[in-house]
């Protein structure tokens, strides 16, 4: 059997799609179906169930995946570490939000870019969730953290860590409404404090809003802007409330330029994933990066 065809039926399998394998291998569409009908002339069987929206794997198929997956991996991962330049780093393409790539992921990553055997060239870049799995799916990426969990084959998730969320001000504004006024009315006591967030939407304010206090947020944004690290910035110079991951407003807290204006019994949370294409942790330097932020997470808890 040809292990070209196994290679594209396994992507195919993967992608859930003709035209996210046809990306991901780099042919066209035509030849990603011309391949698998031969495959399935071979076999006598069909593979896939062709739908509206991509294609679903047969029994058949799925018993072939299963089967076959697990070498053509190992036989990617002989032929990438073959051919690597043993006098040059590997490179790994790491994607995540700004603000916990910065603070959390790359910092923890440093230390293997040394130019030990096992060290590794390491590139970074951001987006959102969505563009972030998008990236990977389509090979620009070797490992990405994300706020969503992708589905389907194509991808593999991990549990990285869970964010606590924390709802602060500067400390004049306590003053302003009165710390027993804020004990006793919640969220009707911050109806007249400014927002400040990362989108007009109020994706941070408005998910704690609903689970601390089953409620929509009152007052609209006043400062806008799409990274973390400006709006906690923009808190503490007084700006207004904002919602903030713990790990990021720490500091800010404990200096006390910024101040928990509430102290909820269960703080909101948001889970991180670390994401991988199906198949990619058996290359050493994806495994490596993967096993080693997996370890760093332990310690943000």
């Amino acid at each position: 059997m040809d292990l070209a065809l196994l290679r594209t039926f396994v992507t195919v399998h993967r992608a859930g799609s003709f035209t996210r394998a046809a990306a991901l291998l780099g042919l066209s569409q035509p030849a990603v179906t011309s391949q698998i009908r031969t495959l399935e002339r071979q076999l006598g069987r069909p593979l896939f169930l062709r739908q509206a929206r991509g294609v679903t794997p047969t029994t058949i198929g799925d018993e072939l995946a299963h089967k076959a997956a697990p070498h053509l991996d190992a036989l990617v991962e002989i032929t990438e570490t073959g051919l690597d330049d043993e006098s040059s780093l590997r490179s790994l393409h790491l994607a995540g939000p700004p603000e916990f790539t910065a603070e959390r992921a790359l910092p923890a990553l440093t230390g293997l870019t040394g130019d030990d055997n096992q060290g590794f060239a390491l590139r970074a870049s951001f987006g959102t969730a969505e563009e972030t799995l998008e990236g990977l799916a389509a090979g620009h990426h070797d490992l990405a953290i994300t706020t969503a969990r992708p589905r389907g084959a194509l991808l593999t998730a991990t549990a990285l860590c869970d964010e606590e969320h924390v709802l602060v001000a500067a400390p004049h504004w306590v003053e302003r409404i009165g710390a027993g006024h804020l004990r006793h009315k919640g969220a009707h006591a911050l109806e007249d404090v400014p927002v400040v967030e990362v989108h007009e939407s109020l994706p941070f304010v408005s998910r704690y809003w609903a689970s601390v206090f089953d409620s929509r947020p009152a007052a609209p944004g006043t400062v806008i802007v799409p990274d973390l690290r400006a709006v906690l910035a923009c808190a503490v110079a007084g700006a207004g409330l904002a919602v903030l991951p713990r790990y990021l407003c720490a500091d800010a807290l404990d200096r006390g330029e910024a101040v928990a204006l509430h102290d909820p019994p269960v703080p909101p949370l948001r889970t991180y994933f670390l994401v991988v294409r199906t198949g990619t942790l058996a290359m050493p330097h994806i495994a490596r990066a993967h096993e080693w932020l997996l370890r760093a997470a332990a310690d943000w808890a």
